[in-house]
């Protein structure tokens, strides 16, 4: 394995810590998978026709764990990979994603990770993704395009908490999710743009069962001339609860766009949304300041906390 791939996986799934701790995992680099296993709970089996993987968690495991971390560490990479994720009746799994690109300075490469979940009932699944860019800044653009696509059965519970701090010149993020009775979902995204970057933010969830919930919060931090975009649709088709929140903090010349959308299609169906968008708080700087802090080292400060 290179060097730099190393680098990125600890920073995106620390892969040496999942390697020893004998859980089920896949490493990707470069396009092709490169280090495979399977555990009692969780089985990873290669697609037939090699686009991607297929997951499939024991009915009724408890504290399984699944690690799938890619990287992508030269130019002229346009890695495309399909994983689909069967989670057994019953099932309680953490599952470890997300991808490093590393390019040098006027290079371009791209990783387009479509992830597809299919929860059985009762089944509760932890989904953590973190994704980051390194190399130069002189013309070089890295792309990371996650698609998740979510299909919960009765009573099912995915949590998703996702960030992607920093390095990644062009993203488009989409999630699109189908509720079925008493299932619920939540998501806590955090973002940090810098230079020219551009992210755009796509959620797209239907409840279409009785007493379903869902919960979308993403944190966000726009720098420099970087740009974001957050769009949400929520749509109740039965009883349910929706809440929808996009906080973001403006710094230098920095846009965030908000659009958010509800559809009730049902008089039961509860459903709200929120945003704001500024810069810090003064009085926030002036607070740390007092504790010695420079106003670089106080606007960090305050940044890292907002991010967690």
């Amino acid at each position: 394995m290179k060097k730099e791939s190393e680098a990125l996986l600890e920073l995106v799934a620390d892969w040496k810590g999942i390697r020893e701790s004998g859980c089920a995992y896949s490493i990707r680099e470069d396009g092709k998978g490169i280090e495979r296993m399977s555990s009692d709970d969780v089985r990873i089996e290669p697609k037939a026709d090699g686009s991607g993987l297929d997951i499939y968690v024991r009915p009724g495991a408890k504290g399984a764990k699944a690690a799938i971390p890619a990287c992508v560490t030269h130019a002229g990479v346009n890695d495309l990979v399909y994983n689909d994720f069967h989670i057994g009746e019953g099932a309680d799994v953490t599952i470890i994603a997300g991808c490093g690109v590393h390019v040098k300075n006027g290079e371009e490469a791209r990783h387009s990770g479509i992830h597809r979940f299919f929860l059985a009932p009762r089944s509760h699944v932890l989904y953590e993704e973190k994704h980051v860019g390194r190399g130069g800044d002189r013309g070089t653009k890295r792309s990371i395009d996650p698609v998740t696509e979510v299909h919960l059965d009765e009573g099912s519970f995915l949590e998703m908490d996702t960030s992607q701090i920093g390095g990644v010149d062009l993203s488009t993020r989409k999630t699109v999710a189908t509720l079925g009775p008493a299932a619920k979902l939540v998501v806590k995204e955090h973002l940090l743009t810098e230079g020219d970057e551009r992210v755009t933010t796509d959620f797209d969830v239907v409840m279409e069962g009785a007493g379903s919930a869902v919960d979308l919060v993403s944190r966000s931090v726009a720098r420099d001339h970087s740009h974001q975009e957050y769009r949400s649709r929520i749509r109740g088709e039965a009883p349910c609860t929706g809440h929808s929140e996009c906080d973001a903090i403006l710094t230098g010349q920095g846009c965030v766009l908000a659009s958010p959308a509800l559809d009730a299609l049902c008089e039961d169906a509860s459903l709200v949304h929120e945003a704001a968008i500024g810069k810090i708080a003064g009085e926030q700087i002036m607070k740390l300041r007092t504790f010695g802090l420079t106003e670089e080292e106080a606007e960090a400060k305050i940044i890292e906390g907002f991010l967690r």
